[in-house]
């Protein structure tokens, strides 16, 4: 597991951005860690739909779209551990 110190150490606003990260523990694996499989496949594409959705509007599009890039290889890599 990644700890707060190396968060704040590496600050990657796509792939594990600082203020997601408190107590030592990210916000996505507290998520995950509260719900079922499918709910968190689910999670990861709502994410998805929501980044594509408005990487035109919030000024920084590339971002935006790497953001939902990071979801989509996420929902990819939970497809392969445990099926649909």
């Amino acid at each position: 597991m990644r700890k707060a110190t190396d968060i704040e150490e590496e600050h990657d606003p796509v792939n594990h951005p600082s203020h997601y990260n408190q107590f030592g523990i990210e916000c996505l694996t507290a998520i995950e860690a509260s719900m079922t499989p499918v709910e968190f496949r689910g999670y990861l594409k709502g994410n998805c739909q929501k980044y594509i959705w408005r990487y035109v509007y919030k000024g920084k599009p590339v971002e935006d779209l790497k953001k939902a890039s990071f979801y989509l290889n996420k929902l990819i890599e939970k497809v392969e551990e445990n099926g649909v």
